[in-house]
Parts: C-alpha cells; structure tokens; sequence
C-alpha cells in the first residue's frame, strides 16, 4: 500500500471528545490510497498481460506459463461492461450494514489492460443512472468502521 494507509482520520463532526481513527484498506495490497487511487495488478514482462487482483496472480497466458510477473497499478477510469443490484446480504466475511442496504456491483472494461474488473458502484452514485459504456472513475469509500479503524474499500464512480 502507499499514500495515507494508517493516517489518522479526523472524527470531524462527532462533536467534542471524538476519537481518531486510523484509515487502513479492507483488503491489503489490492490498491493504493493515494489521492489518486489505483488497483494494483500484475503484468507478464513477456507478454504483457495484466492481471488482477495481484495475490492469486500467476501467468494465465498459454504461451507463457511461467513468465515473470512484475507490479503494476492499473488504469484509474474505465468504462461500464455491467452492472447488477444484488438485494441480498452475502455470507461472511462481506460486512454489511445493518438493517442491509441493496449495493451495486460494476464490471468494469479497462481500455488500457484489455481486462473487465468487478467493484463497488461508489455510494451515492445512482445505478439507475449506468448504461453500458459510462465512463467510471476509481474513488474510495469506506466499507465499514470499529472502534479503531475506517476500513477503506474502492469504488467507481461515474464521471
């Protein structure tokens, strides 16, 4: 991870005594929390092939199984390939918000990777407003909070 991963959040707006939390990701070394985030794959240095997420990345590429595989991050926009509503808590460990909220899921196309990635439609972007081919924007959000942390999950966001 690189940015402010562990940066103190203000608890701004919870009145006197509010205490700090610290900012961590929901899943470590899948993105970065920069100002400019990113998603974090991998790339065969023979074929050029991205891949993601980066910890179960292995060369899938038939004409170079065992290719070295280097750290890349990948693009930041993308374009809308699909999209669903789930209205249905999924099993553990996805943490919902209780009483649950129906949450979008958005395959996105990056142009650059020649890839589609699944993520979170970013909150308070209204999926009604998706048709394919929206141009989306990779943001953060937070996923859920303890008593210590913000945990801190991607999103697309469109543009």
């Amino acid at each position: 991870m690189t940015g402010t991963e562990g940066a103190p959040l203000k608890g701004g707006g919870r009145g006197e005594g509010a205490v700090s939390k610290t900012r961590v990701p929901a899943v470590d070394d899948w993105f970065t929390m920069d100002d400019e985030p990113a998603l974090l794959g991998k790339r065969g240095t023979e074929t050029g092939a991205y891949f993601f997420p980066p910890d179960q990345a292995f060369s899938r590429h038939p004409g170079a199984p065992t290719e070295p595989l280097e750290d890349v991050k990948l693009s930041r926009r993308g374009r809308v390939w699909s999209w669903t509503t789930n209205h249905y808590e999924p099993p553990d460990p996805y943490v919902a918000p209780d009483p649950f909220v129906p949450y979008t899921v958005v395959a996105v196309e990056l142009v650059e990777e020649q890839m589609v990635v699944l993520g979170p439609l970013a909150p308070g972007a209204d999926p009604a407003s998706l048709t394919a081919g929206t141009e989306v924007e990779l943001t953060l959000g937070t996923l859920y909070e303890d008593d210590d942390n913000e945990y801190v999950m991607w999103g697309w966001q469109p543009v």
